[in-house]
């Protein structure tokens, strides 16, 4: 047989679906985002000191370990490689505050990893981003170690300083209860209260660019999330900008709403996806009873992504379309 026939023999070939295929893997995908969480991490520990590294490792090692014996208590093959337990565990440290008991993180990734990822099945099933899942319900659980007393004021190895102890409250809070807006240019870099690697607008963005250069994610989540929750600041009388750079907003846009598996896999759905998460976001930080409102405003979307989807798969060639009598 010469390469003319094998070439006619295999496009004739019948094979379940899918029938396209790519040959970036999950492994590669996970350790993408982890590069691209780097510039954070090193800023958490740059801003918040050493610190970080253990809330890190707790936080990972959460992961890990709850990953591991899941797999061998329902007898499936080791997943630890596929790096997605470790982006789990990565972005469970990055979302907590400085002063958490080391405990937590390792409580947070177990439930995680245990209750919004292998719980539905594991990897490419979960209906909630599993990092998320975690943060609320370390938030419900115990939420005077995610509070004001936990958020310190800024860490020491910014222009010498030393760290001061002293918490204060995150940009939203300060702007919400005391009426005071934080600087945009100490958003931007850093030098503010708040979850270790929520706090740096600029690594934050570096990391994005990373992620768009490598065709990680779609610009089109990030861009109508962001969007959406500078137009409606606008239009209430609000500061677009100020909400751009205050809380979680950027770390979620580009690193949580985006996740392939919870997320729409058509293009109208992520720019609706997108849409949603921004309304909820705004809407909690204008009216909720918490400042900040990134989380739960992916998770309830998440929860909507079926429903997305459902109206805005492309009808097949030639399937018959339903009238109303």
């Amino acid at each position: 047989m010469d390469s003319k026939e094998a070439l006619e023999q295999e496009a004739l070939s019948v094979s379940s679906s899918p029938h396209l295929r790519t040959h970036v893997k999950t492994p590669r995908l996970m350790f993408d985002v982890v590069i691209a969480l780097l510039p954070a991490t090193a800023t958490a520990f740059y801003f918040f000191g050493m610190q970080v590294g253990a809330i890190l490792a707790s936080a990972i090692l959460g992961a890990l370990v709850t990953e591991g014996l899941l797999n061998r208590l329902r007898g499936k093959s080791c997943t630890l490689w596929d790096g997605s337990a470790l982006v789990t565990g990565l972005l469970i440290a990055l979302i907590l505050p400085l002063k958490v008991p080391l405990w937590l993180p390792f409580v947070g990734s177990f439930f995680a990893i245990a209750v919004g990822k292998a719980l539905f099945g594991g990897l490419g099933m979960n209906l909630f981003n599993p990092a998320l899942v975690g943060r609320a319900f370390l938030t419900a659980s115990f939420p005077i170690y995610l509070t004001v007393y936990s958020w310190p004021e800024r860490a020491g190895a910014w222009m010498g300083e030393s760290f001061d102890a002293v918490s204060t409250a995150t940009p939203l809070e300060l702007l919400r209860f005391e009426g005071v807006q934080t600087p945009y240019f100490e958003m931007f870099i850093g030098r503010i209260g708040g979850s270790i690697g929520e706090v740096s607008a600029l690594a934050l963005l570096i990391g994005a660019a990373y992620l768009f250069v490598r065709g990680v994610i779609d610009w089109r989540i990030p861009l109508s999330y962001i969007g959406t929750v500078m137009i409606l600041a606008f239009v209430l009388g609000q500061d677009p900008l100020f909400h751009l750079l205050a809380g979680g907003l950027i770390l979620g846009a580009f690193f949580m709403a985006s996740d392939y598996v919870t997320s729409p896999i058509t293009r109208k759905g992520r720019l609706i996806f997108g849409l949603g998460c921004g309304l909820l976001t705004i809407m909690i930080r204008s009216f909720g009873g918490f400042p900040e409102g990134v989380a739960y405003s992916i998770l309830l979307m998440n929860a909507a992504v079926p429903l997305i989807e459902r109206y805005t798969i492309p009808r097949p060639f030639g399937a018959e379309v339903k009238r109303s009598a």
